[in-house]
């Protein structure tokens, strides 16, 4: 078989020497019926040199592996096959893992390295899971906690990955918290006892899409009206919903007593204002207290009503001076 005859070739970006010696019609034969096209001997007289029929770069293989091999792989074309991945995930591949064949590193488009396994990029690539980017999520967490008051710490010293530690910054306590419920609000200081009787709250009204051309409104009282709105009522992140008015309250507890009070004047006052729950199952988490948008004007009404009350308290003294306390005058004693 006719062939040039230089002294090395570049393969996979080093040189191979060539080696003189026959390259025999059944080699090529084979080459050719597993996508390849036979080159040449390089490095000894057991490797070939043989070109991709499909990328059409050069891979030196042994012998062997030609001879026996259902189809040797190309290392160019499973690169390839990486970065189409990459690209259908959302990221951009850098290069694998010297230290473990199951992973590489990429780029998320946040701009910070990553490193993952090929399978899980195989499986944000069709959708079954999302990346995440550990720098990125590191800062979000911070950004959590300090909304709350809190300081993050770092992970849960018992594994659990759903937890996080903290400090709170007011007393200095630590704690183990789940993430959920930091983004949410919903836990309790183990130091100094603040939680959801004692700490400021809100009253709230909020309306709802629960379905096309549909709405409702839910009263309620929350230490956060935002995390209520976003995360604990909708049961999908995409259904169309605003906060209408929100009224501090010095205490949750104060506020769960106003809240019942104006949920029994509202039905007392307007009979048949309540929608009734399979109304909206589908699009609130919640199964009571939930009106008709047609309530939505009286319920402001109250709200700002309360709003007013709760101003003239906080303009009134806390107390009032007492007078001393008077004693009747002592009997004198008869000799």
């Amino acid at each position: 078989m006719p062939q040039s005859n230089p002294r090395a070739l570049t393969i996979g970006g080093h040189p191979e020497p060539i080696v003189t010696g026959t390259l025999h019609p059944h080699w090529a034969e084979a080459a050719r019926a597993k996508g390849f096209t036979l080159i040449a001997r390089v490095r000894d007289r057991y490797s070939l040199a043989l070109r991709c029929n499909d990328c059409g770069t050069l891979v030196c293989k042994a012998l062997y592996v030609l001879m026996t091999c259902q189809k040797p792989l190309c290392p160019h074309c499973i690169e390839a096959g990486w970065r189409a991945k990459a690209r259908a995930a959302g990221l951009s591949y850098l290069r694998r893992d010297p230290g473990n064949t199951h992973y590489a590193h990429y780029q998320a488009p946040c701009g910070h390295q990553i490193r993952r396994q090929f399978e899980l990029i195989e499986r944000i690539a069709r959708g079954a899971v999302k990346h995440r980017c550990e720098t990125c999520l590191s800062a979000r967490e911070q950004g959590e906690a300090a909304a709350r008051g809190w300081d993050l710490i770092g992970p849960d010293p018992k594994g659990d990955t759903n937890y996080r530690l903290y400090r709170h910054a007011d007393c200095g306590a630590r704690a183990r918290i789940a993430r959920a419920n930091m983004r949410t609000g919903r836990f309790t200081c183990p130091g100094c006892g603040e939680s959801w009787a004692t700490a400021p709250s809100h009253l709230y009204a909020m309306r709802f899409q629960i379905a096309p051309g549909r709405y409702a409104v839910k009263l309620g009282f929350s230490r956060d009206p935002g995390s209520r709105l976003d995360h604990q009522l909708p049961r999908d992140k995409g259904v169309p919903r605003k906060l209408l008015y929100s009224v501090p309250i010095p205490s949750g507890q104060l506020a769960l007593r106003l809240e019942k009070q104006l949920h029994k004047r509202l039905q007392s006052e307007h009979p048949g204002g309540l929608l009734p729950p399979e109304a909206f199952a589908t699009a609130l988490k919640v199964k009571s207290e939930v009106y008709r948008p047609e309530l939505q004007r009286p319920i402001l009404r109250e709200l700002r009503r309360i709003a007013r009350n709760q101003i003239g308290a906080a303009r009134r003294p806390s107390s009032r001076p007492r007078k001393p306390a008077r004693h009747p005058p002592a009997r004198k004693r008869r000799p």
